[in-house]
């Protein structure tokens, strides 16, 4: 989404014709019901003037039904923000940034291929409070190359000495097709990671950061209300290049969106900029576990009726199976996992990924 290579009032017409599209081919699976969330991101949109947020919204609601208390999330860049211009986004109707900082290295941000540098890092957070921003979420990797305990720990005390109301902690992942996934880095060893998560945790607890999921933590009242929807198996629209979205008909089918990926491509593009698949009973179990697993407080049985469409019956065997072997806490009509099932959510997954469904 930089400027140079996208025009954005183009780009902004072309989602706007996008979602066009999809309430032509969904209709009241999308209209009938009200916008809670939007979370804007993929590639840098910081980079966007904030008087290209203000045309995309006032064609959003032109369509859309926003919720009173609709929560508006905009991915920022260290390296692409000023005061000003995050003044600009809040005026426009965003509410809440999360800014990718991962580190406040300047060792690490360089071994990470990052744009920005460690002062840059800094700056984000204080020109996000200055453009008028009281709820932002900082993001944060641990398990860096060659980083030691006390290093992912200074990362985080200086994270939390910026005072975000949301702070993201991810260990780093090798991806495929990755320039680590070519050249793996040395990297802590095991006993190494769990030793930071265990005292990232720690001082996250002791500063009033409650954690929610796996790598989510926030204070009180300022949890993502965008990813719990997505955690808990809610629907989303997905527009955008590259964008993915999730809607349930009135029938329980569920269809998953995808666009095509490359920004020029996709604002070229007269119509049949991506397509759905529809996911099969079978799979529905795994996804539905997938996310919500990983959350603190479970999930209501209720909710897996209702989100997935299929009986509780239909995985009753892997609940009495996981709350035997100590991953899943007792309880007639809530999912919670266990400490030591939060250890093990793959295993537990893996058992979804394999269930039989009638």
């Amino acid at each position: 989404m930089a400027r140079a290579t996208v025009n954005e009032q183009g780009y902004v017409d072309q989602l706007l014709n996008d979602l066009d599209n999809d309430i032509a081919k969904f209709g009241n699976v999308i209209t009938e019901r009200d916008i809670q969330t939007i979370f804007i991101g993929g590639g840098t949109p910081s980079l966007f003037n904030a008087e290209s947020y203000h045309s995309l919204f006032d064609g959003l609601r032109e369509r859309l039904n926003f919720s009173p208390k609709i929560e508006v999330t905009l991915e920022a860049n260290p390296g692409s923000s000023e005061a000003e211009k995050f003044k600009g986004f809040r005026q426009a109707g965003i509410n809440r940034l999360s800014i990718g900082v991962q580190s406040f290295d300047q060792s690490h941000l360089q071994s990470l291929g990052r744009v920005h540098n460690s002062q840059e890092a800094l700056n984000a957070a204080n020109f996000a409070r200055q453009g008028g921003f009281d709820n932002f979420n900082l993001d944060l990797m641990f398990g860096l190359p060659s980083q030691t305990l006390e290093q992912s720990l200074s990362d985080l005390k200086q994270a939390i000495d910026l005072s975000p109301t949301h702070l993201s902690c991810y260990q780093l992942t090798i991806e495929p097709n990755t320039l680590f996934h070519h050249n793996p880095p040395i990297t802590p060893d095991d006993e190494l990671l769990w030793d930071m998560q265990e005292q990232l945790q720690e001082v996250l607890a002791e500063h009033g950061y409650c954690q929610y999921e796996v790598s989510a933590y926030s204070q009180t009242s300022k949890r993502c209300q965008h990813n719990i929807n997505y955690w808990q198996f809610g629907d989303y629209i997905g527009i955008g290049a590259g964008a993915h979205g999730k809607l349930t008909m009135a029938d329980h089918r569920i269809s998953r969106t995808w666009k095509i990926k490359h920004p020029n491509s996709y604002i070229d593009r007269d119509n049949k900029l991506g397509g759905c698949d529809e996911v099969s009973t079978q799979q529905i179990p795994f996804e539905f576990m997938m996310n919500a697993l990983r959350l603190n407080d479970g999930f209501e049985l209720e909710t897996f009726t209702d989100r997935s469409g299929l009986s509780v019956k239909t995985i009753q065997p892997l609940l009495d199976q996981h709350e035997s072997q100590g991953l899943i806490k007792p309880s007639r009509s809530r999912i919670v996992p266990t400490t030591f099932g939060h250890n093990m959510v793959n295993n537990m997954l893996e058992d979804y990924l394999s269930l039989k469904t009638a």
